[in-house]
């Protein structure tokens, strides 16, 4: 029965043609790097700015080029994956997309408005995969005419580095779609974990509270941030410590997804700590503003 399943998912990944993604940010770019780097898959890149569209496409280009100082990749192989990028600033662009890759910032009043739109223009067959980190999977399909193939799909940062896909089956996700969602991911070279849509799924209801610690440790005082960060990476052997990883997520995405663990679950473990809120409302994002928990040029 499982080799069926395998089966029919490989099926029908073969016959995605184009992937789109929707938000040209850190995200949407390395999302967009694996499906055409590994997966092979047309890329169709849709974001409102067109800078922002610049951006991404520089930085695809410098991180193929790091790979081939490393010898990992060749020029000629370099430019066979960039022949499958396309950019745009109109969500009409999608009108061929098979399969889309939602990531934009994690807010249901912007993701719902973009399902919306982009439901219009998708053809009937497309899959819609959302890249949420801690909305309702069921909640957000319900904003579109085809909820059986809306799908949670969370890509861990940074997308080229990180081995790990979260995939949540809303209450109407069909078996086609998760079985396709799944064989997508594993030909990006990513191993998936399911989970149920309960907000957080795994890997925030987890790491959220962890993070939302430290900075009530450093708001009482108990310790100083680069104490707090050397006691959690050589104590727990992580790569980097809490303050740092939400520096390098970002403070107001810490934020807004520690607000919707709080008013989902009713929990007081995620009542976000008044030293975030602050910093958030000062501007002091992270690593993208410059500044966050550290300083960065």
């Amino acid at each position: 029965m499982l080799s069926q399943v395998i089966k029919r998912g490989f099926s029908n990944l073969q016959s995605i043609k184009q992937v789109g993604v929707l938000g040209a940010g850190q995200m949407g770019t390395g999302i967009a790097l694996v499906l055409a780097r590994y997966a092979q898959k047309d890329v169709k890149v849709i974001d409102v700015s067109e800078d922002q569209l610049s951006k991404s496409r520089k930085f695809t280009e410098s991180l193929l080029d790091k790979d081939i100082a490393k010898n990992k990749l060749t020029n000629e192989e370099k430019y066979k994956i960039l022949e499958k990028f396309s950019y745009s600033t109109k969500i009409e662009d999608f009108n061929q997309t098979d399969f889309l890759c939602e990531a934009v910032s994690e807010n249901f009043d912007l993701k719902a408005k973009l399902f919306k739109e982009c439901d219009q223009v998708l053809p009937k067959h497309a899959i819609i995969g959302s890249n949420t980190s801690s909305i309702s999977i069921t909640k957000l399909a319900a904003q579109t005419k085809r909820p059986s193939q809306f799908i949670g799909m969370h890509w861990m940062n940074p997308v080229p580095v990180m081995k790990l896909v979260e995939i949540i089956r809303g209450l109407q996700t069909s078996d086609e779609t998760l079985n396709t969602t799944i064989a997508l991911a594993e030909a990006c070279g990513k191993v998936c974990t399911p989970s149920n849509d309960v907000t957080g799924f795994i890997a925030n209801r987890i790491l959220m509270p962890y993070i939302n610690e430290a900075i009530w440790v450093l708001y009482e005082g108990i310790a100083k941030k680069e104490d707090i960060d050397t006691c959690m990476k050589l104590g727990t052997n992580v790569p980097m410590g809490p303050l740092t990883l939400a520096d390098f997520i970002g403070l107001d995405t810490v934020l807004y997804i520690l607000k919707v663990l709080h008013e989902e679950l009713g929990d007081d473990k995620f009542r976000p700590c008044p030293l975030l809120v602050n910093y958030v409302h000062a501007g002091y994002l992270g690593k993208k503003t410059g500044r966050g928990f550290y300083e960065y040029k």
